[in-house]
């Protein structure tokens, strides 16, 4: 029988053979570990969880909306999700019953809800008040659990309820502020686990174990909620006084663009939203000072005079004469008041509200450079609101004006804005600067971290000699005998009135109007511009007359 040899090579061989698998096996060990633990742990970790706890979600306080002052307009509160468990329910007529007298629920629907094992939970009832929760709890019935969630109030009810908008069931901002800075309100939601086996029943002696939910941010709005309630009984009033589809109010700080107050005739109660009316809740939804336009009229010829005498192209003192009408390319467009005005000064027609005067001002100033100024204002364009929705007016092409259009956009025809957008517009007139309006003055998180901010400064508009001017003539038109309730004694009150008619379908609505006033104060430093409008003014007059 022959023997076999083994030389010191082949073993070195055979050696090395047996570390290189050796290692390569270690190797293929230290990877499966690194996947299991590094790459997909925390995916096997959730699923781990997943498959021996239940867990319940603990919504997040929605964080508080605060006026200027910081009362509080928008804020919420503690309430609870019912749910039940079937897999851990030992006499479902009894939960069905329980669920039955606390909740005011169907006992027939309770009942398949505690006896459906195919799911782990079933919902019963949402944002369950605090009083009701705790009578669940003292009944101490197996299989009925709680959650966490929370309910929006809103303390002032009806004010300012196209501004603040409202959440869905959910806590989610739909409308209004309460959907622009949702990022910023909305909490960040907690968890209750409790530990259970594979089929969802909860283990004797279980532990339940919670991951605190936070707050949300708090923001704080330029709105000043005094002044608020103020301007709401003056738009109520004209509501009533002059039986209106709509009066609307805003009021700002034309120095920096500050949104100080919002009012509206045409409101609801946030609290208790029309949502079984779907297009009622849209109605009354819509912010239409932000999302409507409107012919602004009379009140546009601020613009077309701030540009005439930035320009140079004529002087307070300038006379001009009055027959009642102009014909420009051929058509006659008539004064309002058709026996004319006779001769009269650039203060005094601006005043009159002649018509004439303004057509006038603006072939002047003809279409190129008349429409530089218009663009310089911020009409034709958004105001960049912090708001959803904004439309940002309507104005013709510049390449397509004729002669007879832009004698008609002179006096405040042929061109449309929104509410905020003539405001806006005007507080860049009268503070030399046009601002972009906002709501939001700070923010604070729920460490207590504050950010302030303010409105942005777009562009320099007019000198603080052609505002002063602008606003010394608005006073002469207060300080008139027909600015009935704009006139108080010893206060000096800049404004102007405009009425314009409205289309529908394209075509002059016939007797129907917009009959609006712009004004500000102090008229040496104005602090405060305001814009009423009156949509469908219907108690016989409609001309405006503040």
């Amino acid at each position: 029988m022959q023997k076999h040899k083994y030389s010191f090579f082949l073993l070195q061989k055979r050696l090395l053979a047996l570390g290189c698998g050796v290692i390569f096996l270690f190797f293929v060990v230290i990877i499966k570990l690194f996947s299991i633990q590094i790459v997909g742990g925390k995916t096997l970790q959730t699923r781990a969880i997943s498959q021996w706890t239940r867990d319940l979600s603990m919504s997040g306080l929605r964080g508080d909306i605060v006026d200027r002052n910081g009362e509080i307009l928008a804020t919420s509160y503690t309430t609870y999700n019912v749910y039940v468990r079937a897999s851990n329910i030992k006499d479902a007529d009894a939960v069905a019953k329980t669920l039955t007298e606390v909740l005011d629920v169907d006992f027939d629907w309770c009942l398949k809800k505690a006896q459906n094992k195919k799911v782990s939970e079933s919902l019963i009832k949402q944002q369950v008040p605090f009083e009701k929760a705790k009578e669940l709890i003292e009944r101490d019935v197996d299989g009925i659990y709680l959650s966490e969630t929370s309910s929006r109030y809103y303390p002032n009810e009806k004010l300012l309820s196209s501004v603040l908008g409202y959440c869905n069931i959910d806590g989610k901002g739909q409308f209004g502020l309460e959907l622009f800075y949702d990022k910023l309100l909305k909490g960040l939601n907690g968890t209750t686990y409790t530990e259970s086996d594979i089929t969802g029943l909860e283990l004797s002696n279980a532990t339940t174990s919670y991951v605190q939910g936070m707050k949300g941010s708090t923001i704080q709005l330029t709105i000043d909620l005094s002044l608020t309630q103020a301007l709401q009984m003056v738009v109520d009033l004209a509501q009533k006084e002059q039986q209106a589809k709509e009066v609307q109010a805003i009021l700002m700080n034309p120095q920096n663009g500050e949104i100080l107050a919002v009012a509206t005739s045409n409101s609801f109660d946030l609290n208790n939203p029309p949502r079984d009316d779907l297009q009622t809740l849209l109605n009354f939804s819509k912010n239409t000072m932000i999302t409507d336009v409107y012919e602004p009229g009379s009140t546009f010829k601020i613009f077309t005079t701030a540009a005439a005498l930035e320009e140079k192209l004529t002087s307070l003192d300038e006379r001009f004469y009055d027959p009642g009408f102009r014909i420009v390319d051929g058509q006659k467009i008539k004064c309002w008041k058709t026996t004319g005005h006779g001769s009269e000064t650039l203060v005094e027609g601006f005043a009159n509200s002649c018509n004439s005067v303004f057509m006038d001002l603006g072939l002047r100033l003809g279409t190129e450079r008349f429409y530089n100024y218009l663009k310089k204002f911020g009409i034709g364009s958004k105001t960049g609101i912090d708001f959803v929705g904004e439309s940002g007016g309507i104005m013709m092409t510049q390449g397509v004006v004729k002669n007879v259009d832009l004698a008609r956009i002179s006096f405040g025809q042929a061109v449309a804005v929104t509410p905020l957008q003539m405001l806006t517009s005007v507080c860049g007139v009268l503070s030399g600067t046009l601002f972009e309006p906002c709501f939001l003055k700070s923010v604070t998180n729920p460490n207590g971290i504050k950010k302030e901010y303010s409105c942005f400064a777009k562009t320099k508009t007019v000198s603080h000699e052609t505002s002063q001017n602008i606003l010394n003539m608005m006073e002469q038109v207060v300080s008139k005998s027909d600015g009935l309730y704009s006139f108080v004694p010893g206060y000096r009150i800049a404004g102007k009135t405009g009425t314009a008619q409205k289309y529908e379908n394209g075509k002059i609505a016939n007797g129907k109007y917009i009959s609006s006033f712009v004004g500000a104060y102090p008229v040496e430093n104005p602090q405060f511009a305001l814009l009423l409008c009156v949509n469908e003014p219907g108690a016989g007059q409609y001309y405006a007359n503040f």
